[in-house]
């Protein structure tokens, strides 16, 4: 095995994208998204022979006194066809590269956030708070069409239905509508007290592909009463962000978007869709919304912090404690 630095999209996708549950937060155009966001991005792999088994795309994230730490969204992704052996070895090659590359970067820690359990011995991995969501609802959609509809809740079947009959439209839209989804993300967050990414954040977002990140409103009488922003990558469909307004909430706009973006990704032959995060203590509303739908629920191991910087990893920890408290 050697390790690889990954330079070419269709390297690092055709082997991503043909995982299971694909994940695009480890995807190329992912990666160009945090080079504007967030500023250097490194992708290595792993070979075997002449295959690649394993990938990381890591975010460098910058932080005050001259620090940083790498970040490895929901990876490294890793495929030894069973092969436990082999998928430990590729594991500790890479780690071993990536505290190469933090020494030359000045790196403290490697954070990574892994769809499967890490068992190694050689270096120091301590559990920290969670980036990505711990849970995911997947919804199956090798089933036929009208199935799918009966395994919902009642509830989630008769709103669809309302918002149909009520004249709701979906339309799939451009960055060209940019500012009418931040306007409806706005409400969305002070309506519902939660925090939200600087509006760069989305405007880029919806910049990097179109074919890979699509926006979609619920427009009722012509206005737009309801938005999904949803990524397509590999074999998975994943809601990432949904907005709605505080008028016309009786129309359930937001379960008729959800519905054309399930039906969509079916039409184009996925075979998940994601509904990206639930919990029922920390977001009880949206948790219950995203359940009614069906699907299975898909439990992560958390997000995990490899050391490569003890000292400093330490005052960071407590700053952030402090931090917290405010």
């Amino acid at each position: 095995m050697q390790i690889i630095n990954i330079e070419k999209k269709e390297q690092l996708n055709k082997f991503v994208s043909k995982q299971k549950h694909s994940q695009f937060l480890q995807s190329w155009q992912w990666g160009e998204f945090h080079k504007i966001v967030s500023g250097n991005v490194f992708r290595l792999g792993v070979k075997d022979g002449d295959k690649i088994i394993a990938t990381a795309t890591l975010i460098q994230k910058i932080l005050p006194m001259g620090k940083n730490y790498f970040y490895c969204p929901r990876g490294p992704i890793i495929n030894c066809e069973a092969d436990e052996s082999k998928c430990k070895i590729a594991i500790d090659l890479l780690f071993n590269e990536i505290e190469e590359l933090a020494k030359e970067q000045t790196a403290m820690f490697l954070r990574f956030d892994p769809t499967f359990e890490i068992e190694s011995s050689n270096f120091s991995i301590k559990e920290t708070i969670s980036v990505q969501p711990e849970k995911t609802i997947l919804l199956n959609l090798s089933k036929p069409e009208k199935e799918i509809l009966g395994k919902m809740h009642q509830k989630t079947r008769y709103n669809i239905k309302l918002a149909e009959k009520k004249g709701v439209k979906i339309v799939e839209a451009g960055k060209d509508r940019f500012e009418e989804f931040w306007k409806l993300m706005c409400e969305t967050s002070g309506r519902d007290d939660f925090r939200t990414h600087g509006m760069s954040y989305y405007k880029e977002m919806l910049n990097v592909d179109p074919n890979f990140i699509k926006l979609f409103f619920a427009e009722y009488k012509k206005k737009p009463i309801s938005a999904n922003v949803v990524s397509f990558f590999g074999d998975t469909v994943t809601y990432m962000h949904g907005a709605s307004s505080s008028e016309n909430r009786n129309i359930m706009a937001p379960y008729a978007t959800q519905w054309h973006c399930i039906q969509l990704a079916k039409k184009l032959g996925y075979k998940y869709y994601d509904f990206y995060g639930i919990d029922e203590k920390k977001w009880p509303g949206v948790t219950k919304f995203k359940k009614g739908f069906g699907g299975k629920t898909v439990n992560y191991p958390g997000t995990f912090d490899l050391l490569f910087d003890p000292g400093w990893y330490k005052i960071y920890k407590m700053i952030r404690k402090v931090r917290r408290t405010f």
